[in-house]
């Protein structure tokens, strides 16, 4: 265990001069009271970096491409799959810091906490040694990502609407379920409906994102009912 972590901790292509960012990244919710110690505010930086750095990265690499086209290649590579994809590809499940009770719930291979440990490690690397080291972590996990496919990507939403209108239906219908959280960091929940399925849901912070996601969600339900 002591050498896959140190194969793991090689593999993020930075030597951490702070090492307790790296525990904090690692560290679920449920192993202490103090939210503060755990990774959940490392998240919320860690989207931001990641954002960031995807944006600038997809500008100088797709320079022919219009603002609405990087939009959509952004949110693809962005989204929860994809971190939970760079999470599973660099084994960081094995290594996330989590009570007993929440790993015999099935908290190593849940997605999102997956995703989010991955989010909080690029925080913990963007603090410890700046843009530099996260771009780097972000280059070698995401550039694989980018490689699949060089057409821009529908996004969840378009591809939704375009499935309905081709079948006659009628557009689909977002709702607003809830909105919690703190004002610096809201969580947003959202409903789609679409004629002859069940509802959808989806989650996000902001209502854009959750309709997203829920339309994700409802592409998914109908994959499977094809």
């Amino acid at each position: 265990m002591a050498d896959n972590y140190e194969t793991f901790v090689k593999n993020l292509g930075h030597e951490f001069s702070r090492p307790e960012l790296l525990k904090q990244a690692l560290t679920h919710s449920s192993t202490t009271r103090d939210r503060i110690l755990s990774n959940q505010r490392l998240e919320f930086l860690g989207d931001r970096v990641l954002g960031l750095v995807m944006a600038r990265v997809l500008f100088s690499r797709f320079e022919s491409e219009e603002e609405g086209e990087l939009s959509r290649r952004h949110a693809a590579l962005v989204r929860r799959e994809a971190l939970t994809r760079v999470a599973l590809e660099m084994g960081l499940c094995e290594h996330m810091v989590m009570s007993k009770s929440e790993e015999q719930a099935g908290g190593r291979g849940n997605p999102n906490l997956m995703a989010d440990a991955c989010e909080a490690l690029i925080a913990a690397l963007y603090l410890d040694g700046g843009v530099k080291a996260a771009e780097t972590f972000i280059l070698r996990y995401w550039s694989p990502l980018m490689d699949e496919d060089l057409r821009p990507p529908k996004d969840p939403k378009t591809a939704l609407q375009e499935w309905a209108q081709g079948r006659g239906l009628a557009l689909p219908a977002y709702m607003q379920i809830s909105r919690e959280g703190k004002d610096h960091a809201p969580v947003f929940s959202v409903e789609v409906v679409i004629e002859g399925f069940q509802a959808a849901p989806g989650s996000g912070s902001s209502k854009r994102v959750a309709e997203q996601d829920a339309a994700q969600a409802m592409l998914a339900i109908i994959e499977k009912k094809s």
